[in-house]
């Protein structure tokens, strides 16, 4: 069930490039605090950030951004 809450893939993409929330966050003009707040799924990114967490992570925002089953179906990085 654990998959089943998780609301986005920026933690995974971020881990798999091996940043920290606070170079992902330097990257994109963010805080930390913005980073874990996506991450958690407690904060919506505008659109703007979202294009700018999925070019820092090389993906795009569909990949990070997926839900339900499309979420499930995204290949393991």
């Amino acid at each position: 069930m654990a998959d089943a809450l998780r609301t986005n893939a920026v933690r995974e993409h971020r881990k798999a490039a091996r940043l920290t929330q606070a170079e992902l966050g330097r990257a994109c003009g963010v805080s930390r605090q913005s980073i874990v707040s996506v991450e958690g799924g407690d904060y919506a990114p505008s659109v703007y950030l979202a294009l700018e967490l999925a070019a820092a992570l090389n993906t795009t925002v569909e990949t990070l951004f997926a839900t339900g089953e499309k979420l499930e179906a995204q290949p393991d990085t």
